[in-house]
């Protein structure tokens, strides 16, 4: 049966943290469904990108999914991590021993949720101030059934990572290959 993962978006998204995770799991075989974090299906990125959504939040919630994913961006301090949906769902997911999987600023909605306790864990470096245990030296870190990533330029490489855990590490590496991140110069 297929894998399948959920990309809740939000107004000021980071879009190169939604767009590499959403084609790296379609690629890997995943099936995707992208949420609006409000009923507007057509969501506004940090650099005016517009995404569509397939699904508002309330629809994208009367299903499970293997994964839950958060992209980052600014939009995380203005909506995401103040939703009360959405902390209810990724407690909910780690409740039913599925992964949620956090990049840039949206490890601090697993904060406000009360799910990094103990865990190890990375962010975007303008989060130290309230996530002062992070890991730093690591772009992407899974711990149990959480994964994290710090920003932009590591969205790939957590992308990777989270196809890695849902399929295989061999599906993971043939999806690296085929965007040619693993040919050597």
């Amino acid at each position: 049966m297929s894998k399948s993962a959920l990309v809740i978006l939000h107004e000021g998204f980071e879009e190169m943290e939604a767009i590499a995770p959403i084609d790296i799991l379609r690629r890997g075989g995943v099936s995707v469904t992208v949420a609006s974090l409000t009923k507007e299906i057509l969501i506004i990125g940090r650099n005016s990108i517009t995404v569509q959504a397939d699904v508002d939040l309330d629809q994208a919630l009367m299903h499970d999914y293997d994964a839950i994913v958060l992209p980052g961006g600014p939009g995380v301090n203005k909506s995401l991590r103040h939703d009360p949906r959405v902390r209810l769902a990724i407690q909910r997911q780690l409740e039913l021993g599925k992964l949620v999987a956090a990049i840039c600023a949206a490890p601090l909605t697993l904060l406000d949720a009360g799910l990094l306790e103990g865990k190890r864990h990375t962010a975007h470096y303008s989060t130290v101030e309230e996530l002062p245990e992070m890991e730093s030296a690591q772009t992407v870190i899974t711990d149990g059934l959480i994964i994290t990533s710090q920003g932009a330029g590591t969205a790939t490489a957590f992308a990777l990572t989270v196809l890695a855990q849902l399929t295989t590490e061999m599906v993971a590496r043939e999806v690296a290959e085929s965007i040619c991140l693993s040919t050597p110069q």
